[in-house]
Formats: C-alpha cells, sequence, structure tokens
C-alpha cells in the first residue's frame, strides 16, 4: 500500500468518526460506511439532490463502492455537485483548471428536482458512440458503457467546449484488463481509435490491444468518445476535449502500465497525450491546480469547508 492512500484511510476516518457518533466502519474498516448508506459519503447539502438525480431522474448506477470513504466516484460528486447550480462558482474551476478567464457556464441537462444543472454526472453521449449499446439497444450511465465521470459545457472565445471530466482518487493499476474481454474490445474499438476517425495517431506502429492496460485503457475509450461527440457536434460543440483529475500526491497512477505506450514517457498522462492527433485534446490537471484558488477564495462557503476538512491532501499540497 502507498504512502498516499494510507494517508487518505485515516484522513477518511477521522471524518466519519467525527461526522457520525458511534462510528464503527463497515467490516472493520473506519474508512467505509455500510453500502447502504451512500448518501451519507456526500457533500451534505447534495445528499438529497444526488439520490434523485441519480435514481428517479436519470437511472445512473452507482459504483458497488460508492459507500467507501475512498470512492472516487463520490469525491467526484462532492467536489462537483454542490457546484452543478452554482455556475458563477464553477466558471471559476473551470478556468483555472484550463488556464483560461472564467468561461461563460452553459447548461448540461436536468437536475434534481426540476432545476437546470451546469454539472452533468455519468456521462455517455446522446448517442451510441462507441458500439456498447445492449441488444436491446439500452445503455446505463454508470455501468457497461463508457462513462465520463462529469461533464461541463461553456462558451469561450466564440466557441461552445464541452469537457469530459476523468476522476480519480486512489485509484492505482498495473494489470492489464481481463483477455477474455479482447475479442469484444478490439470489433467495438479498432475502427474508431486511430486517425483519420479517431484521436490515436497512426503512424506510431500501435494497436488498439496496446491500450489495454489500466488507466491506458479508461483513457482511449474517453478519448474516443469526446473525438466522436465532437465529430457530431453534440449539444453544438465546437470541441469536445477531455479533463482528467488527480492528487498531486497519488504518484502510482502516473506509472505507465502499458507495455507498448513506455518508449513515449515515463508519466502515464504525458505518454497517452504524446500519442494523440492533438496533444490538447485532453488534459491533466491535479485536483489541488483545479480547485485549490477556488477554496483560498471562497474559505467560509460550507462547500469549500466541507472538503477542505474531509480532503486533508487539499491544505497540505502546493496548488499550483
Amino acid at each position: 500500500m502507498s504512502r498516499f492512500i494510507a494517508d487518505q484511510r485515516t484522513d477518511q476516518a477521522r471524518h466519519f468518526v467525527e461526522a457520525f457518533e458511534a462510528h464503527v466502519g463497515y467490516q472493520g474498516a473506519a474508512w467505509r460506511l455500510s453500502p447502504d448508506r451512500v448518501a451519507e459519503n456526500l457533500e451534505p447539502s447534495v445528499r438529497e439532490a444526488a439520490i434523485d438525480y441519480f435514481g428517479r431522474l436519470h437511472q445512473i448506477t452507482w459504483h458497488r463502492h460508492a459507500a467507501h470513504g475512498l470512492s472516487s466516484q463520490s469525491c467526484c460528486v462532492n467536489f462537483l455537485m454542490p457546484l452543478a447550480t452554482r455556475p458563477g462558482v464553477l466558471s471559476r474551476v473551470i478556468g483555472d483548471a484550463l488556464g483560461i478567464e472564467p468561461p461563460e457556464m452553459l447548461v448540461v441537462e436536468e437536475g434534481a428536482f426540476g432545476q437546470d444543472w451546469f454539472v452533468g454526472f455519468e456521462w455517455i453521449g446522446r448517442q451510441d458512440y462507441l458500439n456498447e449499446a445492449a441488444a436491446t439497444g439500452a445503455r446505463t450511465r454508470g455501468a457497461n458503457a463508457t462513462s465520463a465521470d462529469a461533464i461541463v459545457r461553456f462558451r469561450h472565445e466564440g466557441r461552445t467546449e464541452t469537457l469530459l471530466i476523468e476522476w480519480k482518487y486512489t485509484e492505482r493499476y498495473g494489470a492489464p484488463v481481463d483477455p477474455k474481454g479482447n475479442p469484444t474490445r478490439v470489433r467495438r474499438y479498432q475502427d474508431l481509435a486511430f486517425a483519420p476517425d479517431g484521436p490515436i495517431r497512426n503512424d506510431l506502429g500501435l494497436k488498439v490491444e496496446d491500450f489495454f492496460w489500466e488507466p491506458f485503457y479508461q483513457l482511449l475509450r474517453q478519448q474516443m468518445l469526446a473525438a466522436r461527440m465532437q465529430a457530431a457536434r453534440e449539444d453544438g460543440a465546437d470541441r469536445v476535449r477531455v479533463l482528467h483529475i488527480s492528487p498531486s500526491g497519488n504518484h502510482d497512477l502516473h506509472k505507465v502500465t502499458a507495455p507498448a505506450l513506455r518508449p513515449f514517457g515515463d508519466d502515464a498522462f504525458a505518454a497517452f497525450s504524446t500519442v494523440l492527433v492533438d496533444p490538447d485534446a485532453f488534459i491533466g490537471r491535479t485536483t489541488e491546480q483545479a480547485f485549490g484558488p477556488a477554496l483560498t477564495a471562497f474559505p467560509d462557503d460550507p462547500w469549500s469547508r466541507y472538503l477542505t476538512g474531509r480532503y486533508a491532501f487539499l491544505r497540505s499540497s502546493d496548488p499550483v
């Protein structure tokens, strides 16, 4: 276990002990809640909204361990869902993440209780761009289809843009994906991965199978989804990119796990960007870079207090 993961377990255990009287922890782990307590793993102001949005409204699948203190899905909801109805603060975050002036945020979809939301979650696109639908044609957000953890839309310098946000917390990878599914993966993605129709350069001798190692398999699917959404100009987008967000302290996440991609760099995200037709279509930022300035600007905001109180790495890391 890495030092980072150990520290996050300690921090999440402390949070639950402080938040819930007589907290014991699920299966003896103080950093876990029982599976039926997903809402209590979320920022208090969005607990009801999250259950309504994921359940009644969009039938989105919660991840298996959404009640785990180290759940990246719940972490993403905690950071972004409170901003779904606060486009001003969200604009500040997106501007900081992209290094631009705060853009004009655009509505993504209907959110909880009939509100317009400026952030969506577990986005799979409005069409089956990646040949992933079941035989019935059905797809489920958050399960069995490529899903971006979050999505935002904005207007900047006369152009409408979409960001697919991939969120990581304590993940680390090493082994390849289960090879039993590789024939299906090749059939689905081989004609979507490489230029001229896909995001990966076709002059590097790479095969789609070379990406069947996490996190590269996820990165490939997210980038293909972005490319197809842009080609279709989904919701009027002139440009669709992927924004990858993870804590600066999670060094294991940056390991280049795919052997075929090691010649392109010793950092997973830099190597992935190198093999793209448009390297700027993938943006890697730390959680601190994306959120640190806004959290500092609004120290007394309940959202800010909750995040900095629960996720100690935000307080101990350099935001730049």
